[in-house]
């Protein structure tokens, strides 16, 4: 159990790096409106990424029942994005896949870290 808690610790750094990094990138090269639509899907982005944590868990605990409750979060962002003037749908969008780009930067580094190891 201390190595998924581990692991989890590290998603979350990753994930929360990279949405620094890329905020900062997209308000140089766009605007700060653009940015902070970026900002918000990636906070909601490490939201859901918490919850599927917490699911997991409960996994992991034995009970089988897994929650749909991530899904609604991810459709509340999109349909308050389309609804709304101030946000834009791709900036809220490609934000909320931070998370999934953090995993993958993750596992490469994990992965050729154990090979550089041998």
């Amino acid at each position: 159990m201390a190595e998924y808690h581990q692991l989890k610790q590290d998603l979350f750094v990753w994930t929360l790096a990279m949405s620094g990094i890329i905020f900062a990138g997209v308000w140089l090269n766009y605007s700060l409106n653009t940015a902070l639509n970026y900002l918000l899907g990636a906070c909601v982005g490490v939201v859901y990424l918490r919850m599927l944590a917490k699911n997991v868990e409960r996994l992991g605990a034995g009970n089988a029942r897994v929650s749909s409750n991530r899904l609604a979060l991810f459709a509340g962002l999109i349909i308050v994005a389309t609804q709304w003037q101030q946000l834009h749908i791709v900036p809220v969008f490609l934000g909320f896949l931070t998370y999934k780009a953090a995993i993958i930067a993750y596992t490469f580094q994990t992965t050729f870290s154990e090979f550089m190891k041998k």
